[in-house]
């Protein structure tokens, strides 16, 4: 779980799950309200994870796989990638370049 790098608390699953979904690429720490960013490493590692639903996609049309079984690994996938990602998340005081 993602740790403030200004007051060195923890943040909860359900806290990082709802700073993922802000536009800014900053999130505000909910203990001590400073911004934090994630790490490049951390942006990185979320960004390959949306990968894996166009390699199910692929798969099941070389397998031949069922339309709903497919459609059934693609789901359970998307509940993998929201419930992994808050996992995945390092924070650093300032703004990483990606590259």
């Amino acid at each position: 779980m993602p740790t403030c790098r200004n007051c060195g608390k923890e943040w909860s699953w359900k806290q990082s799950f709802k700073k993922m979904f802000t536009l800014d690429t900053a999130m505000e720490c909910p203990y001590c309200d400073r911004k934090q960013y994630l790490t490049t490493k951390a942006r990185k590692r979320n960004s390959l994870l949306p990968f894996l639903a166009p390699l199910i996609m692929l798969l099941s049309i070389l397998f031949d796989i069922p339309p709903s079984i497919t459609l059934g690994m693609l789901l359970v996938t998307f509940l993998f990638i929201m419930g992994f990602s808050p996992l995945l998340m390092e924070l650093s005081n300032e703004e990483e370049p990606l590259w």
